[in-house]
């Protein structure tokens, strides 16, 4: 049990048995229960008062500085500040329910205007630190690659993310292809390892590429059930195997897989490949756009041929995953969010939102405490990232 903040203590003073008196008698021993509970939380005013004086040699008048962050007659604190950007960018809430919540919580009745201002000085606070997440990023050895789409003011524009397991950086456009991938600047200048989905604007840019299996897998059980393809099901049993060899030798400590495994797998690969390309032969017979039109199960078979090399990366580099289920665990909070409080009134509070996200996921990653970290960046004195390229 805890250490108590408060002891409550209760007296019997009537035998319960035979009714007798037990006031004189000693207490034998304490039975506890604890209860916790919040107490009752409240707006707490604090009057910073700076001295004033004046030199009698020369009429100068002094005055001592305020506390750092303290810039006007009346504001709210940093405590305050944080709590509103946590529940708005990391728990998702819209300015209604916040303006609500802090009104029955704290009995304070904040304006929305308040609610953006206090996110536009984060998102203004918060320009070196992304500075920093994105430099991370574009040096890092693997990252990963999504995007999702959103609305900004009822129109449909598109959330992009770069991250690792310790960093987060989100980017907004109106575009979701290359323009957008270099304008967000990250991929141009990567020379790692990036991990994506089989999305063709990625395969543009000259860093090394894996592909998601998680996206395979999906597909070839599509396969199984709506066509009953019989390598489609070994296929995926081969990149479950796979996965599982590479899990085995780094739990004891390898950090590759001998030749002879890898060699084995990409024959059992080629094979499956080669019997799915018997029974799903290409059409021959062009469509309008000049082009023939394949069947699902074609389409993938000739995709997991021509991208070998970046479908079986992680067998070859234990530092590539099996998917890119980072990027989308990271990307997923966008349609969360949209659920919850629907699209963005306006571009800037898009990019407030990315910014900001960006650093709460890079600070959860790392394991910091997030009211506690949004108060010190509010105080001047932001944490200290873990930017060293993974």
């Amino acid at each position: 049990m805890d250490e108590p903040d408060e002891i409550e203590q209760q007296v019997i003073e009537v035998c319960q048995g035979c009714g007798a008196s037990l006031v004189e008698m000693p207490i034998v021993e304490w039975q506890c229960a604890q209860v916790h509970d919040v107490v009752p939380i409240e707006i707490r005013v604090k009057e910073h008062q700076v001295a004033v004086k004046q030199c009698v040699c020369c009429g100068q008048r002094n005055q001592a500085a305020f506390p750092v962050g303290v810039t006007n007659r009346v504001q709210y604190g940093s405590r305050l500040r944080s709590l509103i950007v946590y529940l708005m960018d990391y728990q998702l809430l819209p300015s209604a329910r916040v303006q609500e919540l802090l009104s029955e919580v704290l009995g304070c009745s904040l304006s929305e205007g308040t609610l953006y201002e206090t996110r536009q000085a984060c998102f203004e606070l918060l320009e070196v630190v992304e500075a920093g997440i994105f430099e991370a990023l574009q040096q890092a050895e693997v990252a990963h690659f999504d995007e999702t789409g959103l609305r900004v003011n009822g129109k449909l524009m598109w959330l992009h993310v770069a991250s690792t397991q310790a960093l987060t950086y989100y980017f907004i456009h109106p575009k979701r292809g290359s323009e957008a991938i270099d304008a967000m600047d990250i991929l141009p200048q990567f020379e790692g390892t990036s991990v994506h989905d089989g999305w063709r604007s990625y395969a543009l840019y000259g860093c090394v590429h894996a592909l998601c299996n998680a996206h395979h897998l999906r597909e070839l059980r599509f396969l199984v059930e709506r066509y009953q393809q019989g390598w489609a099901e070994q296929m995926m049993t081969l990149l479950v195997t796979m996965k599982t060899s590479v899990e085995q030798a780094q739990a004891q400590g390898q950090t590759q897989l001998s030749a002879e495994t890898i060699t084995q797998f990409e024959a059992q690969y080629q094979d499956l490949i080669a019997t799915g390309m018997k029974l799903n032969p290409a059409n021959p017979v062009a469509n309008a756009r000049g082009r023939p039109k394949q069947t699902p199960a074609r389409n993938l078979l000739e995709r997991l041929e021509t991208h070998q090399a970046e479908v079986l990366r992680f067998i070859h580099d234990f530092r590539v995953p099996f998917d890119n289920n980072q990027a989308e665990r990271d990307i997923r909070m966008m349609k969360l969010k949209q659920k919850i409080s629907g699209g963005f009134r306006s571009a800037a509070g898009a990019q407030f939102f990315g910014r900001i996200r960006g650093y709460l996921s890079t600070l959860k990653k790392q394991g910091h405490r997030l009211l506690d970290a949004l108060e010190q960046l509010f105080l001047g004195h932001p944490i200290s990232l873990n930017l060293q390229p993974e």
